[in-house]
């Protein structure tokens, strides 16, 4: 989870606006309606609840006492894991506390200790996709890795790298089912990139988090009921992470890196999609699913991020400025369709 920067204030690219800017008025807005006040008290009985239901489901692998059926927890438990992850992401753009030490605590209490995902890795990664979302270049969520996002990318791949692109949108959902592994391999490999400082702190964090995770699970059951767990628990973690992250920008638009630069609201808005839904839509997707509002507002407590819809889409209307908001399974959809067209040229060449 990100601790706040320079980068993650609004606007995210750096500083206050120009009094001339577009983005001055929305922001002025924002701030006269309180919207950029802390919800301490919304945060703290978030944090308990989720506390309790971890515990919860922790005293259930116990009580199970190595039945099979303590694998229904395995689900449940990633849930509320990825609860843990969206405080941890909050905490890290400075929604919770005031003090840049209190979010930190914060961050590795939830990121290090809890997910044994590093906030370090995921703060370095996190801020520059915010400064520059969608720009090959610069925001490493769309840099060449086992997916790729352009179809310049696409056309340097070889191998089972090239044949990986040319299925990526069927694969996509399945792949994601090895993301909660994958977000332990990229913190552990982050820790050589930190200062010692940093370094200790982290790694101790995280070794704290896989042997109390391992001692949970080899004192209620078998070591290949444990293996059967870990797995079926990181899978869905990984599933559920996904679901969330990949409506917010896939198949936006992307910057030309030699072209125009964009100003903080063009930036923001128009590679980023929110997804239309209720409280229950709210809370799988973290309150992602307000994503232009997050982008353009990263500091704004979540439970704000509803209401300060209405003025980001007002505001983008009145300058014809294309405001994209779709529901939870079109906005798969855009995104899937994205990738498939990705890899169009090599089905075909």
């Amino acid at each position: 989870m990100p601790q706040s920067s320079a980068v993650l204030a609004e606007p995210a690219a750096g500083g206050e606006p120009s009094a001339g800017s577009d983005f001055a008025p929305l922001l002025r807005q924002v701030r006269e309606q309180g919207l950029l006040e802390r919800r301490r008290g919304w945060y703290a009985a978030g944090i308990t609840v989720n506390l309790l239901a971890l515990a919860a489901i922790a005293a259930g692998l116990v009580l199970l006492d190595g039945s099979w059926w303590t694998l229904l927890l395995a689900p449940l438990a990633a849930v509320f894991w990825a609860r843990t992850a969206f405080i941890g992401h909050d905490s890290g753009h400075s929604q919770i506390a005031a003090s840049r030490r209190a979010n930190r605590v914060l961050g590795l209490v939830h990121g290090n200790l809890l997910l044994g995902m590093s906030v370090g890795w995921w703060n370095d990664k996190h801020n520059r996709h915010h400064a520059n979302p969608n720009h090959v270049d610069k925001d490493p969520d769309v840099g060449v890795g086992a997916l790729v996002w352009t179809q310049r990318q696409a056309a340097e791949r070889a191998g089972f790298a090239r044949w990986l692109t040319r299925n990526q949108a069927w694969l996509f959902i399945p792949m994601l089912l090895l993301e909660g592994i994958a977000l332990k391999v990229s913190s552990i490999q982050d820790l050589r990139r930190q200062r010692p400082g940093e370094r200790a702190v982290e790694g101790a964090l995280l070794a704290l988090h896989y042997a109390g995770y391992c001692a949970l699970l080899l004192s209620c059951m078998t070591p290949g009921m444990a293996a059967a767990f870990a797995l079926t628990h990181h899978a869905f973690f990984g599933l559920h992470l996904g679901l969330a992250f990949a409506p917010n920008h896939k198949g936006m638009e992307m910057p030309d890196p030699d072209g125009e630069r964009w100003g903080h609201l063009r930036r923001q808005v128009l590679t980023s999609r929110n997804v239309r839904g209720a409280l229950l839509t709210d809370w799988f997707l973290g309150g992602l699913n307000y994503q232009i509002e997050h982008h353009l507002f990263p500091s704004l407590p979540r439970p704000h991020l509803r209401l300060a819809q209405p003025l980001v889409r007002h505001h983008c209307r009145a300058l014809g400025l294309p405001y994209t908001e779709t529901g939870l399974i079109d906005s798969y959809g855009q995104a899937l369709r994205h990738m498939h067209e990705v890899g169009a040229p090599l089905r075909t060449g």
